[in-house]
């Protein structure tokens, strides 16, 4: 008798996929947006990412909570070895890229995007009145 084990997805032989959530301007959000990129990552096999993936997600998803008066977007792509998350909100005001203060509550997400992701940025969309607005943030981590 054979036992048929489950085969986990291969991360490096995927194609690429895209993922997209809305979140809500809620304070629930940032949690939603975290627990939702640990599905995703664990779904497609790709365990070594899971826990700064959320981190990073987290922050952008609870700046984006903290700053802007409206919905943000969420978006998770693929490209074989290579994850990038990007949080779409309407405030069009870049954060400032400061070391955190020690003594602060908060102003650390920055610092975190820069010292765990592979790579990040960010850019205003601009002010719109009938088009996109606001500003687009965004890390890359790659699987090893």
């Amino acid at each position: 008798m054979y036992a048929v084990q489950p085969s986990c997805p291969d991360p490096t032989s995927s194609d690429g996929w895209e993922y997209y959530l809305q979140l809500p301007h809620d304070p629930r959000a940032p949690g939603i947006a975290r627990t939702t990129v640990r599905a995703i990552l664990v779904a497609h096999g790709l365990r070594e990412l899971v826990d700064t993936a959320a981190l990073l997600t987290s922050e952008l998803a609870t700046n984006a909570y903290r700053y802007a008066q409206g919905p943000a977007s969420l978006r998770l792509n693929w490209e074989p070895r290579r994850l990038r998350v990007t949080v779409r909100d309407n405030n069009p005001e870049l954060p400032a890229a400061l070391a955190p203060d020690p003594d602060a509550d908060g102003g650390r997400g920055l610092f975190l995007l820069d010292l765990f992701s592979d790579r990040c940025g960010g850019y205003a969309l601009g002010e719109e009145p009938f088009g996109l607005c606001g500003k687009l943030m965004w890390f890359e981590l790659a699987a090893r």
